[in-house]
């Protein structure tokens, strides 16, 4: 049995082809994600190794992430002190921004997109991870005084910059132009900047641009002596600090950050394999299909195995050892396919910021165990029944010129279907009658069983949509129709299999269509209710911008007010969060924040306004304290007033601008509300757009403008889902390429008879592709409509996140169904030359 099985495979190595593909496409998936995924770790991991000294000396409480908001620095005289500190072999301060970003010659903004644009002084201090320092000149020379910069090498690249050019940068300190000579080319020791933009001023020009001018540090960095340890090292360092500063070892500071950007990856990873997981269902649909079919064509054999005197075991072993075969090698060639994809996310995350070029990809021992393991289990898996039903001929059905596989009846697999729908139902409805923290996650899996549900019982479901377009084919191609149908339903399980395949992927990009399309209704309208003012002055890669931007606006004649809205990063009772910052007399009129209890102008000292649903969440009240860490530290604020959810302010928690500052942020505005006096709006409109053409990060929007730029976010993502979900789809096609061509296989001799009664190559052809249409409708069909269920599920869910618009795209969902009808006609176009080609006398006596 096991030569057996082994000359069969080699006998049919298309069919092998065929049917590893699916596995190969989806093992490359997972492996392509945990491969970007672990380079993405590595090279974070190195940026984080080459950014810290041995010893790390900073204000009491601060850490990595936002170093760049805090306000408290490191007096300048405190260097010469460290750097005396036994064990110590050097100190060097360091001036740190993250908001520093490079004007291209071409007017555009270098390393936008959501990636930092740091700035910072230079020194030649090694990092902790290595005694070469933490950026090495690679070109001309390090910068010496003001008017002059030093750029990484892919930036001034990108920018079009040479040394000895004029560069153009904007940065979110008091000046926010700055223009200077470039005199050298730096690279960053500790590995590539992810899509960051370094820019290196000497030390008081840092100072000036980004510490108000002060003689002081963001931190400072204290590098041991040989065989002295960090741990030795922080604690001399320690005792000689004065109140309000704080050492931690390079090691500690470090892990903060990995820490931070850990979770963030753990959420590309995911997002990565949900896809993944996405494409295997999809092709185990594939692989069901395909053994179904290379199983009952080789009926005979397998009962003439029987009749020979293998057991049922041996039959299902030879089944499952082909599987095995199918399994290794399509993990194999997936594996290596997923390097190639590892690439093509590389290029797919640069496009939001994420590059990665010049990172060698990561290939850790985890991906090949769960390459392999995933793409035999699922084979295996989805052989399994096959197999099964290959075990079940009866050894005398060799004796027979027919041999049919064992089929059982629908009715069970109708009420497992429809059990799964039920329990799949009320996972769904956790969500919406409970309030558990698991309820999402209950509603995801009430959507995966409702998913397999219409699956399993699409052979039933399917019928009177199939028998629809029977009806349709009969009409319009007569005798050929008619056939294209009875073949369809000939073997409904397979049908369905095969549409279900295509089904899975139209639902999710249905129900991404719905979610998009409700999201961007819920961003307009929400604009619309609350843009109060007639004008929105904001940062157009989502970083806060200089307050002195926002200080000449007020100079404008005509304008009447601004309102200036800032954030910054907190602990809120324990939970780290985001906490805004307005002014009290202009809060409510400037977003038309509507009050449930108290009142905005009692926003004073250390007091706080808090969205009434997460209040009531947490039992709080107004006269209530809640515990808030900024940068100076923990500290009580009084709750003055309850605010009705409003998407214009983005965060729970709100105070004054005056008590951001005092609890040490340092001032930097995201949006500055703009109201212009009676008769003056273009008069304003015009002045302001004057006092920000030379700031291109810096944008001026009315309420149309707004609103466009707050869906380009939602385009994006919509963007990247669709090419993720393309590979379920591209799996799903290639499934029906793939029953049809075995199909034919299959039916080889009644290819033959229909030939030899008069059957024309061209009707043959039409008849294949009739078929390939039905199964490519069906599929669509079912996928559209649950994709419409889930979307407006899902918008229901989400609810609370500020998606209150239900929109329902339905000529982009009529344009999935047509479009998968033609997928249909152009996956039928292989299998249907196939069938045309075959010799008319061999046909039929093919056995």
């Amino acid at each position: 049995m096991l030569r057996a099985a082994l000359k069969n495979l080699m006998a049919r190595k298309l069919r092998l082809l065929m049917s590893g593909f699916a596995i190969v496409l989806g093992v490359a998936f997972v492996a392509g994600s945990f491969i970007f995924t672990d380079t993405l770790e590595r090279n974070f991991t190195q940026i984080m190794d080459g950014s810290v000294g041995d010893v790390v000396v900073r204000p009491a409480g601060a850490s990595g992430d936002d170093s760049s908001q805090d306000s408290r620095k490191v007096p300048a005289g405190l260097v010469d002190d460290l750097a005396a500190v036994a064990g110590a072999a050097r100190a060097d301060g360091n001036v740190t921004s993250f908001g520093v970003f490079v004007v291209g010659e071409d007017g555009k903004v270098i390393g936008a997109q959501g990636a930092p644009g740091l700035g910072f002084n230079y020194h030649e201090a090694p990092a902790a991870s290595d005694d070469q320092p933490a950026v090495s000149m690679v070109e001309g020379r390090q910068p010496q005084r003001a008017g002059e910069v030093v750029l990484d090498p892919t930036t001034a690249e990108k920018a079009g910059y040479d040394v000895g050019d004029q560069v153009a940068l904007v940065t979110s300190g008091d000046q926010p132009m700055v223009h200077a000579e470039l005199v050298g080319l730096a690279e960053f020791g500790g590995g590539s900047l992810a899509g960051a933009s370094m820019s290196i001023f000497d030390t008081r020009t840092a100072q000036d641009l980004f510490a108000d001018g002060r003689d002081v540090f963001t931190d400072v960095w204290v590098t041991a002596a040989d065989g002295v340890s960090q741990g030795e090292l922080r604690a001399s360092v320690a005792a000689e600090l004065p109140r309000g500063l704080e050492a931690v070892t390079g090691d500690k500071v470090a892990d903060e950050s990995s820490d931070d950007i850990t979770e963030g990856l753990s959420f590309i990873t995911t997002f990565l394999l949900v896809f993944a997981a996405v494409a295997l269902v999809v092709g185990s649909f594939l692989i069901v299909n395909t053994f179904s079919i290379l199983v009952a064509q080789r009926s005979r054999e397998m009962a003439l195995f029987r009749a020979l005197g293998a057991s049922r075991r041996q039959v299902t072993r030879s089944v499952l050892l082909e599987a095995t075969m199918i399994g290794l090698v399509g993990s194999t060639l997936g594996l290596l396919l997923g390097a190639g994809l590892a690439v093509g996310l590389k290029q797919l995350f640069a496009t939001f910021g994420l590059d990665l070029t010049g990172a060698g990809l990561v290939f850790a021992p985890r991906t090949v165990v769960v390459a392999y393991v995933v793409g035999m289990v699922v084979t295996l898996f989805a052989a399994y029944l096959p197999a099964r039903r290959a075990s079940r001929i009866a050894p005398v059905a060799a004796l027979r010129d027919d041999v049919a596989m064992p089929e059982q009846t629908l009715r069970r697999r109708l009420y497992i279907g429809v059990g799964m729908i039920v329990v799949g139902v009320v996972g769904m409805l956790v969500e919406f009658l409970t309030e558990v923290s698991w309820g999402l996650w209950a509603f995801g899996l009430g959507v995966l069983l409702v998913l397999l549900a219409v699956a399993l019982i699409s052979p039933v479901v399917g019928r009177p949509l199939v028998a629809g377009v029977g009806l349709l084919y009969r009409r319009v191609f007569g005798t050929v129709g008619r056939l294209a149908e009875q073949n369809a339903v000939r073997n409904p399980r397979r049908t369905a299999a095969t549409a279900s395949a295509l089904m899975i992927g139209l639902t999710l990009v249905s129900a991404m269509s719905i979610l998009g399309a409700s999201a961007k209704a819920s961003v307009d309208a929400s604009i619309e209710q609350n843009f109060a003012a007639d004008f929105v002055v904001s940062n157009a890669i989502g970083v806060p911008f200089s307050p002195k931007v926002s200080d000449d606006v007020e100079q404008i004649a005509g304008v009447d007010t601004v309102a200036r809205f800032r954030y910054g990063q907190a602990e809120i009772e324990g939970t780290r969060g985001v906490v805004g910052a307005a002014d009290p007399a202009l809060f409510t009129d400037a977003m038309k924040v509507n009050m449930l209890a108290g009142s905005a102008q009692d926003l004073r000292g250390r007091a706080l306004l808090v969205e009434g649903e997460r209040a009531e969440d947490k039992g709080w009240s107004v006269g209530d304290t809640v515990s808030v860490t900024l940068p100076k530290g923990e500290r009580e604020y009084e709750i003055v007033g309850l605010f009705e959810t409003n998407p214009a302010v983005a965060t729970g928690y709100v105070m004054s601008l005056d008590a951001l500052a005092a609890a040490g942020v340092a001032p930097a505005d995201n949006y500055a509300y703009v109201t212009a006096e009676p008769g003056a709006k273009d008069q304003v409109g015009a002045a302001i757009e004057t006092s920000i053409a030379d700031l291109p990060t810096v944008t001026l929007k009315d309420q149309a403008e707004f609103a466009e730029e707050q869906r380009a976010p939602v385009d994006q993502m919509l963007t990247m889902i669709y090419a993720l979900l393309g590979l379920a789809v591209v799996i799903a096609v290639l499934g029906i390429i793939n029953t049809l061509a075995l199909s034919v296989i299959e039916r080889t001799r009644e290819v033959g008879l229909l030939r030899a009664v008069g059957l024309s190559r061209r009707q043959l052809r039409r008849m294949v592709r009739l078929e390939s249409t039905v199964i490519a409708v069906l599929g669509a069909t079912l996928g559209v409509a649950l994709g419409l269920v889930f979307g407006v599920g899902l918008l229901s869910a989400l609810a609370d996140e500020g998606l209150s618009e239900l929109r329902v795209p339905v000529a982009q969902l009529a344009a999935f169904v047509l479009a998968s009808g033609l997928v249909g006609v152009l996956a039928a176009v292989w299998p249907a030359r196939r069938a045309a080609k075959l010799n008319v006398l061999t046909a039929i006596t093919t056995e």
